[in-house]
This record gives C-alpha cells, sequence and structure tokens, in this order.
C-alpha cells in the first residue's frame, strides 16, 4: 500500500470547489476510484461531475489525514515522526 494526494474539482452544494484529499491505496488508479467513492457518498455527487486533474504518491509523514498516518504509524516512527509542514510566520 501507498500514500497518494488526489486534487481537483467537484461541486459541493452549488458550487464547484477545489479538493485535496490523502488517500491509501496500493496504485493511483484504485486511489481514484476510492476518492470517487468517498465524494459521491459524502456528498451525493455523480462520478461524471468530479474532475480529478492529479493523482500523485506521496510521503505518508507529510499527511495530516488519521487514516494515512494510522497506516503508516510504524514506518513515520522508525524515521522520526511526522514531518510537519513549516507555518508561515505574522
Amino acid at each position: 500500500m501507498q500514500a497518494f494526494r488526489v486534487s481537483g474539482t467537484a461541486p459541493f452544494g452549488s458550487q464547484r470547489q477545489k479538493f485535496n484529499m490523502d488517500l491509501v491505496a496500493s496504485s493511483a488508479d484504485d486511489a481514484e476510484h476510492r476518492c470517487y467513492s468517498i465524494i459521491g457518498s459524502r456528498h451525493k455527487v455523480n462520478r461524471r461531475a468530479i474532475n480529478i486533474e492529479s493523482v500523485s504518491e506521496i510521503d505518508p509523514r507529510t499527511s495530516s489525514e488519521p487514516m494515512v498516518l494510522n497506516a503508516f504509524r510504524d514506518q513515520i516512527a522508525a524515521s522520526g515522526g511526522p514531518i510537519t509542514p513549516v507555518a508561515e510566520e505574522e
């Protein structure tokens, strides 16, 4: 299993909005299908209405999604913990 970040647009309510979703999947095609399934069930959107722009493999330590962190918890602990993004200065 690998970690993937899926980006695209979908109709949420009356507007189309961009989304990023981190998923655990066996391949890029599997990640696409899981994305369609999750968004469709949560927001009652057909697969035809969801526009996936990119699917890329990511380092699981860069994700903040609990499902990804749980799936790779042993690997993350062995490599020194999660990589947190640099906070912007105010």
